[in-house]
C-alpha cells in the first residue's frame, strides 16, 4: 500500500445491465481535500456509497482500502467506527430533538458520557450553532439543518470526513460559510466532497476528480479542470438532454 488514506482499485458497481461505477482507481492522501463532481447520473454518488458501505461490496467489485484496511463487505456503522464521518444525502437528524440533543447523541456514541458535553460545545463553537442550539431541528431552515448534519459528523471527531452534496439547496452567504467550514475541517481531517455545483467546487479550490458515465474523466487542480473543454461539454450536454 502507498501512503494513501483512501484507495480504490478497479472499483466497479453494476445494477443489472447498467455500470454505475466503472473500474475506478482513486487515491486520497492525509489532510487532502478532494471534490468529486459530475452531472446527475455520472456515478459520483454511487462511488461515495461504495466507499461508505451503503452499497455492500464483494471482491468482484474491486478493492477499497481505508488507511490500509480492506473495507469490502463492511456496513456503514463499521466504516464509521474506523474514524470516518459520513454525511449522506438522506438527512440523519432527529427532528423532534434540539440541535444540542442531536449533537450529544452523536458525541455519546463516539466518546462516552464523560467527554460528550465538552465535544458538543466544541462542535457548536466550530460550526457556529450557538444561536440555534436550543431549537428543535424540525423547526430549522434547510441551510441550518445542513450545518447541523455536518455538526453531527464532527461530534464524532473523525479523521476522514465524507460529505455528499453538502451545498444542495443552499445559496449565497450560506455557501460561503460552508466553504469556510470545510476548509477549517480540512486542517485536521482528510475530506471528500461530492457535488455537482461547479461554482461551489471552484470556491473550495481543491483537487477535483470528474466523473462521467461511471468512470473518471479527468483529475487535477480546480482551475485546469474547470477550464477543460471536456468537462464543460459533459455538463452542457447533460443539461440539454
Amino acid at each position: 500500500m502507498s501512503d494513501a488514506v483512501v484507495e480504490t482499485i478497479d472499483l466497479t458497481m453494476r445494477f443489472g445491465g447498467v455500470t454505475a461505477v466503472d473500474h475506478v482507481n482513486f487515491t486520497l492522501r492525509e489532510r487532502e481535500l478532494r471534490c468529486l463532481i459530475g452531472p446527475n447520473g455520472a456515478g459520483k454518488s454511487t462511488f461515495f456509497k461504495c466507499l461508505t458501505g451503503q452499497y455492500r461490496l464483494t471482491s468482484a467489485n474491486g478493492r477499497v482500502f481505508i488507511r490500509g484496511a480492506d473495507v469490502v463487505g463492511m456496513r456503514p456503522h463499521e466504516v464509521v467506527r474506523m474514524g470516518v464521518g459520513i454525511k449522506t444525502q438522506v438527512p440523519s437528524v432527529m427532528n423532534g430533538l434540539t440541535v444540542t440533543e442531536n449533537l450529544w447523541l452523536a458525541a455519546r456514541r463516539a466518546h462516552g458520557w464523560a467527554r460528550s458535553t465538552a465535544e458538543v460545545q466544541r462542535v457548536i463553537d466550530e460550526v457556529g450553532l450557538a444561536d440555534i442550539a436550543r431549537r428543535q431541528v424540525g423547526e430549522l431552515a434547510h441551510g441550518q439543518r445542513q450545518m447541523v448534519e455536518i455538526g453531527i459528523v464532527l461530534a464524532q471527531d473523525p479523521w476522514l470526513v465524507l460529505l455528499d452534496e453538502p451545498a444542495a439547496g443552499i445559496t449565497g452567504a450560506e455557501v460561503e460559510r460552508l466553504v469556510v467550514l470545510i476548509r477549517q475541517i480540512n486542517q485536521s481531517a482528510s475530506v471528500v466532497v461530492v457535488d455537482h455545483d461547479m461554482e461551489f467546487v471552484r470556491m473550495l479550490g481543491s483537487t477535483i476528480t470528474v466523473f462521467h458515465q461511471g468512470a473518471v474523466l479527468t483529475e487535477g487542480l480546480a482551475p485546469q479542470v474547470l477550464a477543460d473543454a471536456r468537462v464543460r461539454e459533459v455538463y452542457i450536454g447533460n443539461r440539454t438532454q
